[in-house]
């Protein structure tokens, strides 16, 4: 062999070897920052800072203390503050549009509500899109229960929905268009021929009042609101509970289903939605954290003996709630005409 081929060989063989070395540099710079790169850090760090719940309503109703109960729970599992901040008004949609342009990072969360849903098939001018939010796992709820006032002729739930089957129906109290008074008044219409009569009010407080008062015939109002007022001596009579089964505060209060009315099913529930973009690793965090913090017996207890019953789950599990829920009430607003008003 001539020096120029061994010459020449040599060199091949050096240059081979330099891109070998040079590529194996550069798949392992590359597989560091694929491992190490700033979103996987900060969802392994996360959370470093407070965290931030959204009520898009007043301090003190079903939604606020839940929130407050899951925070004081994920508070404790997270090792960070999470921190309650009300925004209401516009009915829930201004809290809920923070939520919505809130940074997908996991430091914000919004505390949602069946409004959540069906504002966007009530509201056209609904400022935000179901997919807008994402769910990221169910607080509980309060079971809504229906009412008449304590000096009401009707002393059982037979004889309220026949009698406003009769005539011009009877009036019902509400807390504006979508609420769930409303919603258990159009079910009732729907399906065992009442001709209930929407009221709007401005709030489950204000619509209550009506009812005490004698203006309208009942309402179904949420469990912490009413229970107050159906103890013996109470200005309200309770005729059933709306949700699936009783409620732990008042185990002697018969459901709807019992009663023969396996149609009149909802409440006023709380979950938290996420922004779009945030990590799924990180809201799988959250719902753990949600969780354990609805399985406390302290925290689920002090809940209970409001009228409000503690659920938690999974993200799978909620995802399949509010998808059950959106077809529910979806089929009530179409069937019923429901419009902003």
């Amino acid at each position: 062999m001539t020096r120029l081929n061994i010459h020449r060989r040599t060199s091949l063989i050096q240059s081979a070897a330099g891109l070998t070395l040079a590529a194996l540099s550069l798949w392992g710079t590359n597989t560091w920052a694929q491992t190490s790169s700033p979103a996987t850090a900060a969802v392994s760090a996360w959370p470093n800072k407070p965290i931030k719940f959204i009520v898009p309503f007043a301090s003190g109703g079903a939604n606020d203390l839940l929130a407050r109960a899951a925070a004081e729970g994920a508070t404790k599992v997270l090792g960070q503050p999470v921190v309650i901040e009300n925004k209401p008004g516009a009915g829930g949609t201004l809290g809920t549009m923070l939520g919505v342009k809130s940074a997908p990072d996991g430091y914000t969360f919004l505390i949602s509500a069946a409004g959540v849903i069906s504002n966007t098939m009530i509201k056209k001018s609904a400022p935000y899109k179901d997919n807008e939010l994402v769910p990221v796992v169910m607080i509980g709820l309060a079971p809504s229960i229906i009412v008449t006032s304590s000096k009401s002729k009707h002393t059982n739930l037979k004889e309220f929905i026949e009698n406003a089957k009769q005539g011009q129906g009877a009036h019902f109290a509400t807390a504006g268009t979508g609420s769930t008074p409303h919603f258990v008044a159009e079910m009732m219409n729907m399906k065992y021929g009442t001709k209930l009569i929407p009221v709007p009010y401005k709030s489950g407080s204000e619509s209550s009042t009506a009812v005490m008062g004698g203006q309208v015939e009942g309402t179904s109002e949420a469990s912490i609101v009413s229970l107050p007022h159906i103890q013996p001596g109470g200005k309200f009579r309770a005729l059933a509970t709306t949700w699936t089964k009783r409620m732990s505060a008042a185990p002697d209060l018969p459901t709807t289903a019992e009663l023969g009315y396996p149609d009149v099913q909802i409440a006023h529930w709380a979950g938290i939605h996420a922004p779009v973009g945030v990590p799924p690793e990180i809201m799988d965090k959250m719902a753990a954290a949600v969780d354990a913090a609805m399985k406390n017996p302290e925290i689920a207890n002090r809940l209970k003996s409001m009228g409000i019953e503690p659920v938690g789950g999974t993200r799978a599990s909620f995802n399949e709630f509010v998808n059950a829920e959106r077809s529910k009430l979806g089929a009530i607003i179409r069937a019923s005409g429901m419009k902003e008003d």
